[in-house]
């Protein structure tokens, strides 16, 4: 995608001039390299072989999308996708459990899913948790799993306060995080770990939002990610392969 007549993001960000649909381009990549923090290129392990199972899954189809147009945005396939893949480096760290993982994945694939534009859009994750209870049939069978109700709760419930801060969390917020917090605070860690993508420095990782040990061990390859997936689709490959490509250059699979 190309620069827009008016600049590139990094450009607009700083004007606040963003538009509602925003997608990557050169210039803002080279100041994401170029931003760069200064950590050391630490990387986990190979993702096991259940993770690495959900994440060959984690590619949404464009029709699952409530705005087509968002499937190359900074909210599209590839944040998705990099999501579902730091959700499952978290779950193996944390040895969740099978359906713990499958749920946390899932949540991750599809927790921006029923956006409409690519700012702040309120709402957008309880849109993607009725979204994903009312097709749990559908999405598990594309995971390669039987859904079950306790499943499908957690991941719906991961994917609406993936938005919500937690210092926001209402009396029925605290109480549904309560019953999934590990889920839930995976799902936002790796939501907001895959923030390098966004081009203004104040918007990047900040451990201080989240709950979780590993995020700072994360940063590195996180960005890493970022950068040589949003390289590739800059050079024509898709969305998808942009970032199957970064997570094999990392030694992830």
């Amino acid at each position: 995608m190309s620069m827009t007549r008016t600049g590139s993001l990094v450009a607009l960000a700083a004007r606040k001039e963003l538009p509602l649909h925003q997608f990557t381009d050169a210039a803002t990549v080279e100041w994401i390299k170029a931003n760069r923090p200064d950590f050391p290129s630490v990387w986990p392990p190979p993702l096991s072989t259940g993770a690495k199972a959900l994440v060959e899954s984690a590619a949404v189809p464009v029709q699952w999308l409530a705005e087509p147009r968002l499937a190359d945005s900074l909210h599209g396939h590839r944040h998705g996708l990099r999501t579902a893949v730091l959700a499952a480096l978290l779950a193996d760290r944390h040895g969740l459990d099978e359906s713990d993982a499958a749920a946390a994945v899932i949540a991750a694939a599809v927790h921006d899913c029923q956006r409409h534009h690519d700012k702040d859009d309120p709402g957008h994750g309880g849109r993607a948790a009725i979204w994903l209870a009312a097709n749990a049939d559908l999405v598990w069978t594309h995971f390669g799993r039987t859904p079950n109700p306790g499943e499908v709760v957690k991941a719906a419930t991961a994917a609406r306060l993936h938005e919500v801060p937690y210092e926001a969390f209402s009396a029925d917020d605290r109480a549904d995080h309560a019953r999934f917090a590990r889920v839930c605070d995976l799902v936002k860690a790796a939501d907001a770990l895959d923030r390098y993508r966004l081009p203004k420095l104040s918007w990047w990782p900040d451990a201080r939002r989240v709950r979780e040990p590993a995020f700072e061990q994360l940063k590195p390859l996180a960005f890493d990610l970022v950068v040589t997936s949003e390289t590739a689709f800059l050079a024509g490959a898709s969305s998808v392969e942009a970032v199957r490509f970064a997570v094999a250059e990392k030694g992830l699979v």
